[in-house]
């Protein structure tokens, strides 16, 4: 793992996974800086950004200077340059983000940033839309050898149901929803994923290439609902919705339209045998076995507990 005094900025630094990631590099000592729209973080790492405020993008790279001013002021060592070598990149919750996205891509580039690695979605190829026109763009700057790169598309994230719209329906109604029928998806723990993460944001040569970040097992959402019915020892159901009902009631939730309708075509495509597949990756990677859907829920039944 490569050690330096250049910072690692991780887009996204207070959510699911990017504060994961920000905290597994913090715990191996190496600088990092999470941006968020609050701009706060852990162990005061944090720095405001915002998409669509463009007068936000210079904040990490002016917070990476003054680090590395008082680091040199302190006599530890650091580089002087308060440069920014590595950069996660997690999209702003808005289905049209390609643009903005690549346009901060080309932003950081001039500021010297080498290496970018994006967070897609096991669901969307390169060249698709949003995230997937992204991808292309860093596997065509890779191409030309202006960047290093890769691209992590995890499937579903077993944090998922600690969402409200899923804590509210398990504790309230003793049910789960979904329109997949009993299509499988490879759950994947977020934890693993920021450990993919740090593993292709530090290594010492590129990858330059993209990863299906899956989980260990393939689980339906009815066997989601039987071992959550083991594990809080009360009976949990999937209902199984058609694509219209669930847009609904992803919007009865607060979900704009336009992404419910987006929502509910990823169920139909798990439906249709999408996500029926598993790899190797998160242990190639990480040297770990991905975490299990059972232990995860295990480890994390009080928030789904009646009162």
């Amino acid at each position: 793992m490569a050690t330096t005094d250049s910072t690692i900025l991780v887009l996204g630094g207070t959510g699911t996974v990017g504060s994961r990631i920000v905290s597994q590099l913090t715990a191996l000592r190496q600088p990092v800086l999470g941006a968020s729209r609050k701009g706060t973080g852990d162990q005061g790492v944090g720095v405001v950004f915002k998409w669509q405020d463009r007068a936000t993008w210079d904040n990490p790279f002016k917070a990476a200077a003054v680090a590395t001013t008082n680091n040199d002021d302190s006599g530890s060592g650091g580089s002087g340059s308060g440069s920014i070598r590595a950069v996660y990149l997690i999209a702003p919750p808005v289905l049209d983000s390609a643009g903005v996205m690549m346009e901060f891509v080309d932003f950081a580039r001039a500021k010297g940033v080498r290496r970018f690695v994006l967070q897609s979605a096991s669901a969307i190829e390169s060249g698709g839309p949003a995230m997937g026109m992204v991808h292309a763009y860093l596997r065509e700057l890779g191409q030309q050898g202006e960047v290093d790169w890769a691209v992590l598309r995890p499937t579903w994230f077993q944090q998922n149901f600690q969402q409200p719209r899923h804590v509210q329906t398990i504790k309230e109604e003793g049910k789960i929803y979904s329109a997949t029928s009993d299509g499988k998806i490879p759950w994947v723990s977020a934890d693993d994923i920021a450990a993919v993460a740090v593993q292709v944001l530090t290594s010492p040569s590129p990858h330059n290439t993209e990863y299906l970040v899956l989980g260990p097992e393939l689980l339906s959402y009815r066997d989601i609902a039987e071992t959550l019915s083991e594990v809080l020892g009360r009976r949990i159901v999937h209902v199984d919705l058609t694509s219209d009902d669930m847009e609904k009631l992803h919007q009865s939730f607060g979900m704009p339209e336009d992404y419910s309708r987006m929502m509910g075509s990823l169920d139909t495509a798990i439906k249709q045998g999408q996500e029926n597949r598993t790899n190797d990756v998160v242990e190639l990677l990480t040297g770990s076995a991905p975490a299990r859907f059972r232990d995860f829920a295990e480890s994390n039944k009080a928030i789904w507990a009646q009162s």
